[in-house]
């Protein structure tokens, strides 16, 4: 009975939204709203996903970048309504889910096979 219910609950109140898949190592753009005062715009990051992580509504991934030198890492919730559009740039092979291991690499030991 509480299966029925929670499924129930999911299919009606949950928002399903229509990103493509994707996995650890896979290189992609989020793009997300910004609003400053009165002003929204639209900013862009993009980095290697180095995990996924939980279920429905509190799905996380977290993405990696390297920018001047220092690297830069963002958790974005997969049902924000900030998040306008995901592009998938690159797709990587690893053979691990979480893959912290990349940042400790500097240079071509961190790139990741396509």
């Amino acid at each position: 009975m509480t299966q029925n219910i929670i499924k129930y609950v999911e299919k009606k109140f949950i928002v399903k939204n229509k990103f493509p898949k994707f996995h650890s190592g896979y290189t992609i753009t989020v793009f997300f709203e910004i609003i400053e005062g009165e002003k929204k715009r639209i900013q862009s990051f993009r980095g290697i996903v180095i995990k996924k992580q939980g279920i429905g509504l509190t799905k996380t991934f977290t993405i990696r970048k390297i920018s001047l030198g220092i690297g830069i890492e963002r958790i974005f919730m997969l049902n924000q309504p900030n998040i306008k559009k995901i592009e998938i740039n690159k797709t990587g092979k690893v053979r691990r889910s979480r893959i912290y291991y990349l940042r400790f690499l500097k240079g071509k030991k961190a790139k990741i096979k396509s």
